[in-house]
């Protein structure tokens, strides 16, 4: 059957799987149901359609592997492209970077500590698994706020994409530390490599972006995005904190005006810049389309749902999701006061927190039951958001109506006045 699936077939298969994406994308900013859920939801489907059908199901974990790390990179340039680094907006990017540090570091603890109490696993290699269920999908949240409040939205761009830049640094630091003896070492040498890290990542950043406003032609954003992957896995090899390069680079980038002061402004063609800038903006959001479309729906074609039937499983995932929404109500409550109810629960769980899990070497294992808990957290917390998002979106509604009948009312007494009048 393999054999009768022609180049034809799978440009079909292709084109169809953008088509209902974009369709999907289009449903959920009417209905508030994340996009991410319905192709998670459709991976399911065509895995059970196939199974119900025969049709041998190949492994596509090492493409999903290659897809969660392309589009880590293109969530966070993308994200990167949006953050606007303004005076009136310091105290916002202040207040969402400690909420993302103190909430993910808090859900990562507590986690592991109920981990270490119902599983018996060492509190340092249960982090290992904590620390990506307690990361926020930016990969899930950005496209779906565009109905929040720009205050509520700005803050929860900031905090999902420092939620992914310090849970993946924290993730890795913790693995190095399982695999040394000396957490003195280990220490030293995460803050050394992610010092080293910013420092290369300003110097090529500011070398990037003066060379191809320089290049002419249309072929080189690519050629760009092709690079930064470049120096992404070139980083990694060499156990740099990656990330930070793509992230610099595009805040670089995005604010060139607060970085190219005095005689470095001459360096550049403000309106190639801004021609870089606005092409790399669309360039990295359509990209970053397809890639999260096709990573989802594997994912979703990759799980077996019969993980969820365990009441071990059940249980650990409430525990780990009441932990998770305990501490963001605490420390959200604390930075940014009462009106906390919308932001406590948009914080799904996806793509970073899928990449890292298949990062976990075997031998750290704690049992092929986890793999359901991940799943559990990853499906509940994306509902949650859902519902959030849903009641919202009709709260705005009952706003507006209300709005609309005291206009009216306003109208209908005028109209009565100027007849008493005449």
């Amino acid at each position: 059957m393999l054999e009768a699936i022609t180049t034809y077939h799978l440009i079909i298969i292709f084109s169809v799987t953008i088509i209902i994406s974009y369709f999907f994308n289009l449903y959920a900013k009417k209905s508030g149901i994340p996009a991410v859920l319905l192709l998670i939801g459709l991976g399911i489907g065509i895995n059970y359609v196939l199974r119900f059908s025969g049709f041998p199901k190949p492994d596509l974990l090492p493409i999903l592997e290659v897809l969660g790390v392309v589009g880590l990179i293109l969530i966070v340039l993308e994200a990167a492209l949006d953050l606007q680094l303004l005076k009136e907006k310091v105290g916002l990017i202040i207040k969402s970077f400690l909420v993302a540090l103190i909430g993910l570091a808090g859900t990562a603890y507590l986690a592991a500590l109920a981990l270490n109490y119902l599983m018996e696993v060492e509190v340092l290699n249960a982090l290992l698994y904590t620390i990506p269920l307690s990361i926020l999908s930016s990969a899930i949240i950005l496209p779906s706020i565009d109905d929040l409040d720009e205050d509520k939205r700005d803050f929860m761009i900031y905090e999902s994409t420092f939620s992914d830049i310090v849970g993946i640094i924290g993730f890795y630091s913790v693995l190095t530390m399982v695999g040394s003896g000396s957490n003195e070492s280990v220490y030293g040498e995460v803050f050394g490599n992610l010092a080293l890290t910013v420092v290369f990542s300003i110097i090529i950043s500011y070398i990037l972006i003066y060379v191809f406003q320089n290049i002419k032609g249309h072929v080189k954003l690519f050629l760009l995005i092709a690079i930064l992957l470049l120096l992404y896995a070139v980083g990694k090899m060499f156990h740099l904190s990656s990330l930070i390069i793509i992230l610099i680079f595009g805040m670089i980038l995005n604010n060139y005006k607060v970085f190219f002061r005095g005689g470095l402004m001459r360096l550049l063609n403000k309106e190639k810049v801004e021609e870089v800038l606005n092409d790399m903006r669309v360039v990295t959001a359509e990209t970053a389309f397809v890639v999260r479309t096709f990573f989802f729906i594997i994912f979703g074609w990759s799980v077996y749902l019969g993980s969820l039937l365990s009441f071990k499983v059940i249980g650990i995932g409430l525990v780990i999701l009441f932990i998770i929404y305990l501490v963001r109500a605490i420390t959200l409550f604390i930075f940014n006061g009462k009106n906390i109810v919308t932001q406590l629960f948009l914080a799904p769980r996806g793509l970073i927190t899928i990449l890292l899990f298949f990062a976990i070497p075997e031998e750290l294992s704690i049992g092929p039951e986890f793999q359901g808990v991940l799943l559990f957290v990853i499906l509940v917390s994306c509902l949650v958001m859902t519902w959030s998002l849903i009641s919202y979106k009709n709260k705005l509604a009952q706003i507006g109506e209300y709005e609309d009948e005291e206009l009216l009312g306003e109208k209908e007494i005028e109209e009565k006045e100027s007849e008493a009048k005449e």
